[in-house]
């Protein structure tokens, strides 16, 4: 037991070597353990207590989902560290966007306790088929209208969440080794959907108004596109809606390549009514949505309204990949719709997300920021000499969790130097102190090697 204490501490010791020496730089990530075993000819076992052992020595950060990042550097002029630890720092997670509206428990729990009587809950607990009930079918579809667009009822199905959603629409449109467009900056978990279905995703370039149908129509005419999939309204992570005129040229671009559409509304709730883009191609689009943002993300459903003629292949798709809906979920999403439980938690988060939005604007005043007054997050494009690996580490240090830029590039060579700001899952207070010392982690001068 000696003997393998002192090998891992060893390797503990030359990575320590490497940062003193300055060979591995603040912010850098270090490779993810397995890689790090395979590497060094160690098991994974071995790996992790390396890493564990760094941690515990101060020398880097872990993040979960993003990796280890060096924290110690040599000595600055004043004797500093570039990225240094303050002690006592309260954690504050602004990668999550889980908006939770005031009284929020209230409001739900009575919609709910029907369901714990015996003879409802022995219904609520069977199998769902991908098309729900009827009853799920006509509240989703009064949920997702909008003023000049209500789905048919005939075209809803369900799955167990929006992410769920996204796969089953693509593993119906897209054969492994299939190409899907997307936007250059896009949701990081269609990424991960992306590689497990085999499909190459296609970064296309986009400007202030959105997506540029000549960016679309360039990579279908380089190799042919079996689907587009977009946020056209509150992207994220940017948090543009892109506006009607661009919305009608790409709608005439996608009905001339007969290219289907996959639209995630998911954050659409929070905007001021607008139609989405199925309204401009009904027989080429498909729209995700959801409940987790707009009720909360542990008791949940996925929408899906669907061209009629592709009913059939998408309810097969959410089958086969063993994403229907739980029953007991549905069930509840019926009553919190028909009770207008789900209407009053969508009007306390747009109120709450207002605020916080001004909470933004007042702490983070002079920077680039790109957001909107309805979002839940914001995209911050940061002040030379930062990168965003750098200073998602030094935000760690302080107690913070940001998401860097790269974990949207869906191309490895667009890395932005950007971090993206979840706003809805921190406590107001504790939302503004963690702007605050962002600020002024952000705004050190570039020849100044300490962090204010």
């Amino acid at each position: 037991m000696g003997d393998y204490r002192r090998d891992y501490r060893r390797i503990a010791d030359r990575i320590a070597e490497d940062i003193a020496g300055g060979r591995l730089k603040p912010g850098q990530r270090l490779p993810p353990q397995r890689a790090f075993a395979r590497r060094r000819g160690i098991a994974p076992s071995t790996a992790g207590r390396v890493y564990a052992e760094l941690v515990r020595r101060g020398l880097v950060v872990g993040e979960v989902g993003r990796g280890t990042f060096v924290r110690a550097a040599p000595a600055g002029p004043a004797g500093r560290a570039l990225i240094e630890a303050r002690p006592g720092a309260v954690p504050v997670n602004l990668e999550l966007t889980y908006p939770s509206a005031p009284g929020q428990p209230e409001l739900l729990a009575p919609v709910l306790a029907p369901l714990l009587r015996p003879d409802v809950l022995a219904e609520a607990l069977l199998p769902a088929a991908a098309t729900g009930t009827a009853a799920a079918r006509e509240a989703a579809a009064a949920l997702l209208a909008t003023p000049g667009w209500r789905p048919g009822p005939e075209r809803l199905l369900f799955t167990g969440n929006a992410r769920q959603a996204i796969a089953a629409v693509l593993a119906s449109l897209v054969r492994p080794g299939g190409r899907v467009g997307v936007e250059q900056l896009t949701y990081p978990l269609v990424k991960e959907i992306a590689a497990r279905l085999g499909i190459t995703l296609v970064p296309l370039a986009g400007d202030a108004a959105g997506l540029l149908p000549e960016a679309v129509a360039a990579a279908h005419r380089s190799a042919r596109l079996s689907a587009l999939y977009v946020q056209p309204t509150l992207h994220n992570p940017t948090s543009l809606t892109t506006g009607r005129t661009r919305l009608l040229q790409l709608a005439g671009l996608v009905h001339d390549l007969d290219l289907p559409v996959v639209e995630d509304r998911i954050w659409s709730f929070l905007h001021a009514p607008g139609d989405p883009f199925a309204v401009h191609a009904p027989a080429l689009t498909h729209v995700v949505d959801g409940l987790s943002k707009r009720v909360a993300p542990g008791l949940t459903a996925g929408f899906l309204v669907v061209p009629p003629h592709r009913v059939a292949a998408v309810a097969d798709a959410v089958r086969s990949g063993g994403w229907s809906a739980g029953r007991f979920a549905l069930e509840a999403a019926v009553r919190w719709a028909a009770e207008g439980t789900v209407a009053r938690l969508v009007e306390a988060k747009r109120a709450d997300a207002a605020r916080r939005q001004r909470i933004l604007a007042e702490e983070l005043a002079g920077f680039a920021v790109r957001s909107d007054p309805h979002a839940y997050f914001a995209w911050w494009e940061l002040p030379a000499p930062w990168r965003a690996d750098t200073f998602t580490a030094a935000a760690a240090a302080h107690g913070i969790a940001v998401t860097p830029g790269p974990a949207f590039a869906v191309s490895p060579g667009h890395t932005p130097d950007a971090v993206r700001l979840g706003l809805a899952s921190a406590p107001e207070p504790d939302l503004r102190r963690a702007l605050r010392t962002l600020a002024h982690v952000a705004a050190r001068r570039a020849g100044d090697r300490t962090v204010p």
